[in-house]
């Protein structure tokens, strides 16, 4: 029996999963930053429960599945690259796969995967790293407005939540389609609730950003 972590079908599985759960992570994200929408008391109570151990202990594991997800999509591009496939994904129905996310998944990736290092430095670094290094962390809502201030960062993040909703498109259901929900009725619907997913990720975190700009300029 092929090792499941070498075989062809075993990466494209693990890509899946690993997708599939990062794209709950989004979701969850999107919900604990959507409380900055009810006012500063609102948000310090979020950060205050996402500060919990419970969820602290989730950090490695949503780490150890961003990593295994880029390690594995970076193995099956230089792959198919070496190979000179015209597949980067499973997908098993002709024209599925034609659309111009499918063709750059693994440059979209490369770009979210920049965009969340700078995010970092935004909010992990004045928060968690120095709260995991005894000093005290920077109070999140004065963050929010001391990074959306600048109109530059704010469209900075905006492109990011494009370059997101351009990955999501594809890479939501094609990690139902490898998975095995791959017949023509369900893969036209699971390519619809792609796109209204992707969406709303996109309106809810854009939506976010700019609210702490215009609340930085006294505008709201």
């Amino acid at each position: 029996m092929s090792n499941i972590f070498t075989s062809s079908i075993g990466k494209k599985l693990i890509m899946s999963i690993t997708g599939l759960f990062l794209m709950l992570f989004l979701l969850v994200h999107l919900f604990a930053n959507s409380a900055y929408l009810f006012g500063p008391e609102a948000f310090d109570t979020i950060i205050i429960i996402m500060s919990s151990p419970v969820v602290v202990a989730i950090v490695p594991v949503l780490a150890a599945g961003f990593i295994i997800h880029i390690f594995y999509a970076s193995y099956l591009t230089i792959t198919n690259l070496m190979a000179r496939g015209k597949e980067r994904y499973a997908v098993a129905h002709k024209g599925a796969s034609d659309s111009w996310a499918s063709k750059n998944m693994f440059v979209l990736g490369v770009i979210i995967l920049g965009f969340l290092i700078f995010h970092l430095t935004h909010f992990w670094a004045h928060m968690q790293l120095k709260d995991f290094t005894g000093r005290e962390p920077e109070n999140v809502n004065n963050l929010m407005q001391l990074t959306f201030s600048n109109i530059w960062i704010v469209i900075l993040y905006l492109i990011w939540f494009f370059a997101i909703w351009f990955h999501l498109t594809h890479g939501f259901w094609s990690a139902f389609q490898t998975l095995g929900m791959n017949n023509s009725k369900w893969l036209k619907r699971w390519q619809v609730i792609a796109y209204i997913y992707a969406t709303f990720i996109f309106l809810g975190f854009a939506t976010i950003a700019i609210t702490a700009y215009c609340r930085s300029k006294g505008i709201c």
